[in-house]
């Protein structure tokens, strides 16, 4: 699920990006100021958007300065430290969530899902309980009995069934997503079946 968190953190300003200029009014005051607030979200949005903290989740975008401290000095560092309070979009996955995503990729073991900054793997023994064929000239995922196919482009609802997310290397985290439960499927397997209701009900 995606939240937009207000978080604290200390954030360092090199030397070549600090002000260069003498202040001598408030004018110049507030253009030190706002220099400041775009260096330090530009600084955050390059350290943190696309990393993962298993504490708060995968960073989607850094929105918002909402505050910034008085600047730190440390002997023989050329930068300068402040104190900021921001607000982050992040995505945290939980084990059993269901969650909605994209093929980007089909193979012959299972189908790649985009979930926004991180991909999870749909392994064919957790699409369906038909079996599962792979027609590799058309890229795409077909259920033996039903007919019913998986394609690159396709948007989906699944359910996480492994999660092991990495900080030191986001590429390295695995998802492992099912459909082999009520509820889930691809969005033209879930129209099928609401179709399908509705006419069993006479709607």
């Amino acid at each position: 699920m995606y939240y937009k968190m207000t978080l604290k953190d200390k954030v360092r300003v090199p030397p070549s990006r600090l002000w260069d200029k003498e202040i001598t009014n408030e004018q110049d005051n507030e253009d030190y100021l706002e220099h400041i607030r775009v260096v330090v979200l530009d600084v955050l949005q390059e350290q943190l958007e696309g990393s993962i903290d298993k504490a708060i989740g995968i960073f989607i975008a850094v929105t918002k300065i909402c505050e910034i401290g008085e600047g730190d000095i440390i002997p023989s560092d050329g930068g300068v430290y402040y104190s900021v309070t921001f607000e982050a979009l992040v995505l945290r996955l939980a084990h059993q969530e269901v969650i909605e995503g994209v093929v980007v990729e089909t193979t012959s073991f299972g189908a790649f899902v985009s979930l926004g900054p991180i991909d999870a793997m749909l392994h064919v023994s957790q699409i369906s309980d038909d079996y599962i064929n792979y027609d590799e000239k058309n890229s795409m995922l077909i259920c033996q009995e039903t007919k019913r196919q998986i394609r690159t482009g396709d948007g989906l609802r699944g359910r996480i069934v492994a999660l092991s997310l990495s900080e030191r290397e986001p590429r390295e985290s695995k998802i492992g997503l099912t459909m082999r439960q009520s509820g889930l499927g691809t969005t033209t397997w879930l129209d099928e079946e609401f179709e399908a209701e509705q006419a069993e009900n006479g709607a």
